[in-house]
């Protein structure tokens, strides 16, 4: 009998269709990860090195947008989005802590659509940007001189080489790769920010020339108040990708607990990280200066003179960063890809898993996308910019999935509740609409991109993969004890 179908003298069940008896366990057994692999500080390096490439470059963008001031409004606001939108997400992963991640969250709350709609968004960011990251890796390598090499298809093909054989290899390794990565990046940012406010001056915070024409306008917000808006994106890199932490969920040591202290101490080190970065490189060299460099950090330290010591250091920590972000954002795309795949949103076959409990195809193929993408196009920035389109849907859509839970299942038991409660989940959804249209006034094309991808994927959805979902995945068992629990309480 193939995989996944059902006897035929067995009773046709509804759509979803399911996986049964024995079969069913095997289905299972063959797409199992490795559990108790990653304890709390684990989980929260994961959680930072998402992330900390986003200190060494790219913030610095939002500077042309909106100036000083239009940037450290944004970077506050989408910091506030992101506080808020880790607050529930811990909630929800103490609920749920299955692979899943967002897309679990949303598949409880807002049904097959709406799991189908927030995962494919996140898988869209966490496929996207490493592959813009593995071009800026070939970028550093070249600036650096390192091996001779130049940027171009053998460094992408060495990226995804090697960090993907690191995570086939097994998830406690890679994830302990990881920390000792990031932790060489987050202490090269605060070397960086000792040896930059040594030369700080704050009259260079905000020497870019004002418009005239822009509505607001002033020394602090030169483009006047469009420009917070349209810095939105940029404020975003401070954080983006801290929300993959849950996706760790199934591979983590005591998930109820150590996912929460992990999202919070997270978000903690990302905020330290982003105020001193922002402020110490603008004010070292000026927010002109650095407003389109492709290494604010290393421009910030070097003035008007040559290399100095620690400006190579901080170069080759940037290296660091992007490696760390890299290798930390193929984990997450293959979570996310095992259990959309795991559940039949995807192709079932995606979710196998290796005798040492890696989602081998969900590395392979996703890298293999990955790095068509960047031979192809060399645009990572562009590719950033979709990702950062599907990031924000995905955001929007998680927020809401934590206010439809907690008004319609108030009973659920809830290990961890999330400050606030609604207010704070609906605050993080009210920014993350903010931040999605924010991204037509950066790059149309990305968005339209994005949404295309979408469209196709949706398609795939409608016509095919909704009525062949696995109704014994993890997410897809939470969705009918819930159905089961509400038919009880209403009879």
């Amino acid at each position: 009998m193939a995989e996944g179908t059902t006897s035929p003298s067995a009773p046709p069940s509804p759509s979803p269709a399911g996986v049964p008896g024995p079969e069913g366990d095997s289905y299972l057994r063959r797409r199992a990860l490795r559990r108790g692999s990653a304890g709390w500080l684990l989980l929260t390096g994961l959680g930072v090195a998402y992330v900390v490439s986003g200190d060494f470059s790219g913030w610095n963008i939002g500077l042309s947008k909106g100036g000083f001031g239009g940037l450290a409004v944004a970077a506050l606001l989408m910091g506030a989005m992101y506080a808020c939108l880790v607050f529930a997400l811990a909630e929800l992963s103490a609920i749920l802590p299955t692979a899943g991640g967002g897309y679990g969250f949303a598949r409880r709350a807002l049904g097959p659509w709406g799991g189908f709609l927030t995962g494919t968004a996140i898988l869209i960011e966490y496929i996207l940007a490493p592959a813009a990251i593995s071009i800026f890796i070939g970028d550093y390598v070249e600036s650096l001189g390192l091996f001779g090499l130049e940027s171009g298809w053998p460094v992408y093909l060495a990226c995804f080489a090697v960090f993907i054989g690191i995570h086939l290899w097994g998830v406690g390794e890679a994830l302990r790769f990881s920390l000792v990565v990031t932790a060489v990046a987050v202490a090269a940012l605060l070397i960086f920010a000792v040896g930059a406010f040594t030369e700080f001056d704050a009259s260079g915070l905000n020497d870019i020339p004002a418009d005239p024409d822009a509505f607001g306008s002033s020394s602090w917000l030169p483009f006047g108040l469009l420009g917070i808006w349209a810095a939105f994106p940029f404020g975003m890199w401070f954080f983006l990708g801290v929300e993959g932490v849950p996706l760790a969920a199934e591979e983590a040591k005591d998930p109820v607990r150590s996912m929460p202290r992990a999202l919070s101490i997270s978000m903690g080190v990302l905020v330290l990280l982003a105020a001193v970065t922002f402020v110490a490189a603008s004010g070292a060299r000026g927010s002109a200066a650095i407003q389109e460099a492709g290494n604010p950090l290393v421009v910030a330290l070097q003035g008007d003179g040559g290399p100095t010591a620690l400006s190579r250091f901080v170069n080759y920590a940037g290296l660091a960063g992007l490696v760390a972000s890299f290798f930390s954002l193929i984990y997450a795309g293959s979570r996310q890809l095992f259990a959309l795949s795991r559940a039949g949103y995807l192709p079932r076959f995606l979710s196998l898993t290796s005798r040492r409990r890696a989602p081998y195809l969900g590395l392979l193929i996703p890298g293999a996308i990955g790095f068509a993408l960047a031979a192809g196009t060399g645009n990572g920035a562009r590719m950033l910019n979709i990702a950062v389109f599907g990031a924000t849907i995905s955001y929007a859509l998680m927020a809401l999935s934590h206010i439809v839970l907690r008004r319609r299942e108030p009973q659920l038991h809830r290990p961890y509740r999330t400050p606030g409660g609604i207010a704070t989940s609906s605050t993080a959804l009210v920014l993350a609409l903010s931040a999605l249209v924010a991204t037509f006034l950066v790059d149309r094309e990305a968005a339209f991109t994005a949404l295309a991808v979408y469209a196709v994927a949706l398609a795939y959805f409608a016509f095919y993969s909704r009525h062949r979902l696995v109704a014994g995945a993890p997410e897809e068992e939470f969705a009918a004890l819930a159905r089961a629990e509400a038919e009880l309480e209403r009879s």
